[in-house]
C-alpha cells in the first residue's frame, strides 16, 4: 500500500510541473505606428543588456541611443539576440529575451532605427 501512494505522489509531483515562465504569461506588447528606441527598445536593451553593456566595463557600451544603433548596424547585437540559449555567443549571457522583446528590436531595425 505504501507503494502505491509513494508512486501516486511522485506521479501527481510530475504532472503538476510546468515550464511556464513570468515571461510567457506576459501580454505582448501591441505596438501602433513605427517602434522608437525611445518608445520601445530603450527599455528592453537597460533590463537585458546594461548590467554587463556599460562604460564600466570592457565590452561594447549600450547605454545610449547612439551605441545600441551602432551595435545593430556593427556589431551583429540582432544576430547575437536571436541566437538559441548555449549557443556561443548567445545574448544576453543569462538567457534568450523573449521572442515578443526580440521582435520589438528586429522591427525597430526594419523601421529605421528611429530614436523617437
Amino acid at each position: 500500500m505504501k507503494k502505491y501512494i509513494f508512486l501516486s505522489v511522485i506521479i501527481l509531483s510530475l504532472y503538476s510541473c510546468e515550464s511556464t515562465t513570468y515571461e510567457s504569461l506576459e501580454e505582448p506588447e501591441v505596438i501602433t505606428g513605427p517602434v522608437t528606441y525611445t518608445a520601445n527598445v530603450k527599455s528592453i536593451i537597460d533590463a537585458n543588456c546594461i548590467a554587463c553593456h556599460n562604460s564600466e566595463s570592457q565590452l561594447i557600451p549600450l547605454e545610449t541611443y547612439a551605441q545600441v544603433k551602432d551595435a545593430t548596424l556593427n556589431t551583429n547585437l540582432i544576430d547575437r539576440i536571436q541566437r538559441q540559449n548555449g549557443t556561443p555567443g548567445q545574448m544576453p549571457k543569462a538567457g534568450r529575451m523573449s521572442q515578443d522583446k526580440i521582435n520589438t528590436i528586429l522591427q525597430w531595425s526594419t523601421d529605421g532605427l528611429l530614436e523617437n
